[in-house]
């Protein structure tokens, strides 16, 4: 597996993201235009993609939260691929690359209804957090973070 930092312009990033967009939108049911909102691309200057074999199996991004923390967004891996350790290690090249932008922390927020989600980061070391911003007081939403180790 081949790991590439790239932006939101990424014709593969743009891709998957409407496969993620798809997925929710079942998952979160009548709530899906709740959350899509906070999930535009416009503009997102720190992605990950990986690729297998030149095709591309996985994506996340990073979006400055405030300083020293960055927030992990769109973090996807199409079904067929799922189960490999794909998005652990696009995970890892995340961190990696906000500890190198100079931060401390990443949060994030998934859904009660993405069990897969939820694993994988209580897995990388994220702990349960207060939900945070617009996701304060949304039942159907976990926050999480995690202190970045240099």
């Amino acid at each position: 597996m081949k790991l590439l930092r790239t932006h939101s312009s990424n014709v593969d990033f743009l891709v998957l993201v409407k496969q993620l967009d798809a997925d929710l939108a079942i998952r979160d049911g009548d709530d899906h235009p709740f959350y899509d909102q906070f999930n535009k691309i416009e503009a997102i200057n720190h992605v990950v993609m990986a690729y297998e074999n030149n095709v591309a199996v996985g994506c996340g991004a990073l979006k400055p939260f405030e300083t020293g923390t960055m927030e992990v967004k769109r973090m996807y891996v199409p079904s067929a691929w799922r189960g490999k350790g794909i998005a652990k290690e696009i995970l890892i090249e995340l961190e990696a690359w906000a500890l190198e932008l100079g931060n401390r922390k990443c949060i994030l927020e998934t859904g009660i209804k993405q069990p897969e989600a939820i694993s994988l980061y209580k897995k990388s070391g994220y702990t349960f957090i207060d939900n945070y911003g617009q996701y304060a007081g949304v039942e159907n939403s976990v926050c999480f973070e995690k202190l970045l180790k240099k």
